[in-house]
C-alpha cells in the first residue's frame, strides 16, 4: 500500500496532490490550523492539525504507514517543525521509502547575475535563506541516518493558476519594478508537481535538484507580457530604488542569479510544459 503523508498542504503540495494524488492508495495532509484542516477536510482530503509540538494519534497512525512524505511547511526560528514534532515517529516508520523536502533557490547568495546550479555550495545572504540550508542538511542527515531516499527540491518563484502576474494585473495589484541587470527565476506549479512525480519515480537521483525554467528574467518583462496577453495596459515603469514595497519584496531584489536546471533534466527526466514564463503565461491567459 502506497501512502502519502504531506506536511503542509499550501498551494504547492495542494496542486501535486491534485494532479499526482491517484498514484497513493490514501493521501494524509496537514495544516497549522483547525480552519485549514477543515477546508480541506471540506475538499475530501484526510487532514491533520499539526504545529510541530506533536503528533495527534490519527496523524501518528499515518506515518507508521506512510510509504512516501512531502514536506512543504517551512522552517521557523526552531528549525524545521517537522523534524521537530515527527522525527522520533519518521524514523521509526517502517515502510518509509521516500521524502521530499521543498527548499528554495534563495539557499544560493548573490551571483551578480551569473549562473549558479546544484554543484555551487549553498551561502544564503538572507536569514530565510540559511535557515533552508540548515533543515536542508538535517533532511539528509535524517536519510543517512535510515537509508532513506531524501530529495531536496530547490524550487524557484512559483506561479500558476490563481497566483501570477496575470491575477496581479486584474486586481490592479502589478507593479513594474525595474532594477537594471536584475532576473529572476520562475516555474510553473504544474513542472513542480512533474518534478515531485519524478523524484518518486527516481528516487537514486539527486538528492538536490533545482526547479526551475529555461530562461531568467527581467521582473518588468514578465508583467509587460502579461498586460499585453489579455489586452490591459501595462503599469508604469518604477525604479526600483523608490518603489514603496514590502522589505520583503525588497529583499528578493538583493540577490540577482541564474539558476541552472540541469539536474532537473538530465537526471530526473523532466520536459517542462512550461520552460520560459512565455509559455506559462500564455497557458493562464487562456
Amino acid at each position: 500500500m502506497r501512502r502519502l503523508v504531506v506536511f503542509g498542504c499550501g498551494y504547492t503540495a495542494r496542486r501535486f496532490v491534485a494532479l499526482h494524488g491517484s498514484a497513493f492508495d490514501r493521501v494524509d495532509v496537514t495544516s497549522r490550523s483547525d480552519e485549514t484542516a477543515a477546508r480541506l477536510t471540506a475538499d475530501g482530503l484526510a487532514a491533520h492539525v499539526f504545529d510541530g509540538s506533536g503528533l495527534t494519534p490519527a496523524l501518528g497512525e499515518a506515518l507508521r504507514a506512510a510509504t512516501h512524505v512531502l514536506v512543504s511547511a517551512p522552517p521557523d526560528a526552531h528549525g524545521d517543525p517537522t523534524l521537530r514534532g515527527a522525527g522520533e515517529a519518521l524514523r521509526a516508520a517502517g515502510n518509509l521509502a521516500w521524502v521530499g523536502y521543498l527548499s528554495t533557490i534563495g539557499v544560493y547568495a548573490d551571483a551578480g547575475g551569473g549562473w549558479v546550479d546544484e554543484t555551487t555550495e549553498p551561502e544564503a545572504d538572507s536569514e530565510r535563506g540559511a535557515r533552508r540550508i540548515v533543515v536542508e542538511r538535517d533532511w539528509l542527515a535524517f536519510g543517512r541516518e535510515r537509508s532513506v531516499p531524501v530529495q531536496i527540491f530547490r524550487l524557484a518563484g512559483i506561479y500558476g493558476p490563481g497566483r501570477s502576474q496575470i491575477d496581479n494585473l486584474r486586481a490592479g495589484t502589478a507593479k513594474r519594478l525595474v532594477k537594471p541587470g536584475q532576473v529572476f527565476n520562475r516555474i510553473h506549479v504544474d513542472d513542480i508537481a512533474a518534478a515531485l512525480a519524478a523524484g518518486i519515480a527516481r528516487p537514486e537521483a539527486g538528492p538536490i535538484v533545482n526547479v526551475t525554467d529555461d530562461e531568467p528574467a527581467a521582473p518588468q518583462d514578465v508583467v509587460t507580457y502579461a498586460a499585453r496577453l489579455i489586452g490591459v495596459e501595462a503599469p508604469p515603469e518604477q525604479p526600483f530604488e523608490t518603489a514603496s514595497i514590502s522589505e520583503m519584496a525588497r529583499s528578493f531584489y538583493s540577490s540577482n542569479k541564474r539558476v541552472a536546471n540541469r539536474v532537473l533534466r538530465e537526471e530526473f527526466g523532466v520536459r517542462l510544459a512550461y520552460p520560459t514564463y512565455r509559455e506559462g503565461i500564455a497557458s493562464l491567459a487562456e
